[in-house]
């Protein structure tokens, strides 16, 4: 489960459904990201306490996805933690507002593909490798419905993210038969970063942003026993928030 440092946040959201079902958990953040945001880190080990306060076996990998060796050693940490590994969610993201297209540079592009982009593929490679043929694992991706509406002002997170929307069919026919591979968008989401100004700018037809826990219980399902037929397929869990894009 990558991402998952913050409390308020959709990863840690996802791994307490997965706690909840059941699951053994490999929680991975990497707070030096987090700290140099706005809203600030929680802790990787902190999200970590909580669970395994409320009864979860879980375990902490820190890892900067930006080092191409970073999602083997995830992989490798989840083995040696719990001895298998059947569900991989990558939820993480290089996600900063970066301004008009005129000031992209070729450095942030690269950074935001390397996160959200290499780490993931490799991650999902990584993932096939241990498991073999075992049959019945899944793989959850998460993008941000780039595809619904423009994002101007965040090129290099945008067209990043929208790579592996664009990716899942060819991931999923990679894994078939043997892992399921689905995308969510989850889009807006309440998780402490947004305005009281831009949650009123941006509005879906149940009138609310989404909250973590929306995302989490799609993807809860979709690792499921009861999702092993769905495959290859971006799903947007947003109260309809596309419906309203030009």
């Amino acid at each position: 489960m990558t991402g998952a440092s913050r409390k308020a946040g959709i990863g840690a959201a996802i791994a307490r459904r997965l706690v909840a079902d059941g699951a053994s958990v490999l929680l991975h953040g990497w707070d030096a990201h987090d700290e140099a945001q706005p809203w600030g880190a929680d802790g990787l080990r902190s999200v970590a306490m909580e669970l395994a306060t409320d009864g979860g076996r879980v375990a902490t990998a820190a890892a900067d996805l930006s080092d191409p060796a970073a999602p083997r050693t995830l992989v490798e940490s989840a083995l040696d933690q719990f001895g298998r590994l059947d569900i991989l969610v990558a939820n993480h993201a290089r996600s900063v507002p970066w301004g008009p297209l005129r000031d992209v540079t070729a450095a942030e592009i690269d950074l935001s593909y390397a996160v959200n982009t290499r780490a993931t593929l490799l991650l999902v490679k990584e993932f096939a490798v241990v498991r073999g043929d075992a049959p019945d694992g899944r793989v959850v991706l998460l993008t941000s419905g780039q595809g619904q509406g423009p994002m101007p002002l965040e090129i290099p997170y945008a067209s990043s993210k929208a790579a592996l929307a664009g990716m899942t069919p060819s991931l999923a026919a990679a894994l078939a038969p043997n892992a399921t591979v689905n995308c969510v968008n989850p889009g807006p989401t309440d998780t402490g970063w947004a305005s009281e100004e831009i949650k009123q700018k941006v509005t879906a037809p149940f009138g609310r942003w989404g909250q973590p826990d929306d995302a989490a219980k799609l993807i809860a399902w979709l690792v499921g026993p009861e999702a092993g037929w769905v495959t290859g397929q971006v799903i947007s869990s947003d109260g309809g928030w596309g419906l309203t894009r030009p």
